[in-house]
């Protein structure tokens, strides 16, 4: 069974009643373990509590950075403590952005649900954010970390916010940071220690102050690890010596052809042509900044336990997007493979049930999952699925296809085979993902897959319509596809601690 579109599976925004009792629960929901959506809904006493919500969202994790998923290279005990008793969505996408910050796009569909095409991403149009909906059901709202949106939106969808930082990066241990207090700015300062710890400090806080209360909550803790700078505190980077991660399977010196994204700042993070040594200490120190806040993690969620909430709690662990470290001979996010589209996510909580998925997934889709949970249904012009009936072994498959986008590029998949178009070089290609899920054999020239891209570039089409996509599969302006950077000049950006400047850019010597 698959389930409707997104415009047929959601209906217009209430209220559950009393106070998030009567939770959405979407039909053909798996009979498994209750959802927490069912939970309260079965619930006979209007005295029981109900569903809180602790949203963390990571800032550049790939999908394949969690031991219990599958990396023997990387230690995040308390990521996998999520996945052990809650459901991992594997096949998880950020539909990207139009410009190589995709952090600003992938927050904004996160609180709205709505995808990035037709969107104010500063101030989204004036739409009632997801903080904003829970409020109005009853629950006291929260947010620390990284905002990358418009100030007013802050402002109106956390009045009450510590330690938000409205960049998109800093430096870890320089973080910009200001509390929302009434609606209004105020204590604008830069913090002391690393960003991972700060913001645990005020998740923690936030859930002792919780314990106290007895309105649900919605917490919101947005870190900006791992993005680089990949300035770990000391302690963790040394742990990381000695400990080098391998390779990924896709690494290469450099990409094959222009893709128009190969000289943004993410790029210049490293020389070309990428060298397997850079590539390596890159990913080490990349990998130290998970471990460490992974440790943040498992402190906030200690704090959730001791503040006797635990059990009627929805945790949600996800990340914006995912970034290259390697693949392709790129180091950033500014492409449609799978290392900088997919990124983690992870429900735990009452009525999860253990597992993992390879259901198609939008990150945008936490939107409507936690408004469920809240008792609440999505506006009917959401692009966002909740995702409670995806849970257990005999669940729905969910959606059939799912777009991703960088800049021009569009890319489409059905799980199996996925179509990347470049319009700006008239270039396709065409990759099985069961054989090939590191996407090193491209078959947009075999003949015999003709009809399969055109069946693809079809659906492709159709998702551009329903979600508002404008750009042409051929731009009116080509550029040539080949290219070599190697000696190319890099531009060193002001948020480089000293090691870095020194190490990767060779500043001193």
């Amino acid at each position: 069974m698959r389930l409707p579109s997104a415009a047929s599976h959601v209906a217009v925004l209430h209220v559950a009643v009393p106070l998030a009792f009567l939770l959405f629960s979407p039909a053909g929901a798996a009979a498994q373990e209750s959802t927490p959506a069912e939970l309260a809904a079965e619930a006979p006493d209007p005295d029981q509590a109900p569903i809180n919500v602790l949203l963390i969202y990571a800032d550049d994790q790939r999908a394949d950075t969690i031991g219990a998923l599958g990396n023997d290279g990387i230690r995040t005990p308390h990521l996998d403590s999520l996945v052990e008793r809650g459901t991992a969505f594997e096949r998880t996408y950020c539909l990207g952005g139009p410009h190589g910050a995709v952090c600003i796009p992938s927050r904004a569909m996160l609180m709205t649900g709505r995808a990035w095409f037709e969107l104010d991403l500063g101030e989204f149009d004036g739409r009632t954010t997801l903080p904003e909906h829970m409020a109005a059901a009853g629950y006291r709202t929260f947010m620390t970390g990284k905002w990358h949106n418009g100030h007013a939106a802050l402002r109106r969808a956390f009045p009450q916010a510590r330690a938000v930082m409205r960049a998109g990066m800093s430096n870890h241990f320089q973080v910009p940071l200001v509390d929302v207090e009434g609606g209004e700015f105020q204590n604008v300062r830069q913090g002391e220690g690393h960003s991972s710890e700060i913001f645990a400090d005020q998740a923690v806080a936030f859930l002792e102050r919780a314990a106290e209360g007895e309105a649900p909550f919605f917490c919101y803790v947005a870190f900006t690890a791992p993005h680089d700078p990949r300035d770990a505190p000391i302690a963790w980077r040394e742990r990381m010596a000695g400990r080098r991660p391998p390779l990924p399977a896709n690494f290469m010196p450099q990409h094959p052809f222009d893709n128009s994204q190969l000289t943004t700042r993410d790029e210049m993070l490293g020389p070309w042509p990428r060298t397997e040594e850079l590539v390596r200490e890159q990913l080490a120190e990349y990998y130290a900044l998970i471990e460490h806040l992974d440790s943040q993690v498992g402190r906030v969620l200690a704090a959730l336990e001791a503040s006797g909430r635990a059990d009627r709690t929805l945790v949600v662990y996800a990340a914006d997007h995912g970034l290259a470290m390697g693949s392709h001979g790129l180091l950033g996010k500014q492409s449609v493979y799978e290392h900088s589209m997919r990124a983690p996510l992870i429900l735990a909580g009452p009525g999860i049930p253990h597992g993992r998925t390879n259901s198609l997934a939008y990150l945008h889709d936490i939107y409507a999952t936690v408004l469920a949970t809240a008792g609440l249904e999505a506006e009917g012009d959401t692009h966002s699925r909740d995702l409670h009936p995806l849970l257990g072994e005999d669940a729905p498959v969910g959606r059939e296809v799912v777009l991703t986008s960088q800049h021009h590029m569009r890319a489409i998949t059905d799980g199996r085979w996925k179509l990347i178009r470049y319009p700006d070089i008239d270039r396709t290609q065409l990759f099985d993902l069961e054989s090939d899920p590191a996407e090193l054999h491209d078959l947009g020239s075999d003949p015999d897959q003709s009809e399969r891209i055109a069946a693809l570039r079809k659906q492709l089409l159709a998702q551009q319509t329903l979600l508002g996509d404008h750009q042409p599969w051929t731009s009116p302006e080509q550029h040539p596809a080949e290219i070599d950077l190697t000696g190319h000049e890099r531009v060193i950006d002001p948020w480089q601690p000293q090691w870095i400047r020194e190490k990767y850019f060779g500043e001193g010597r």
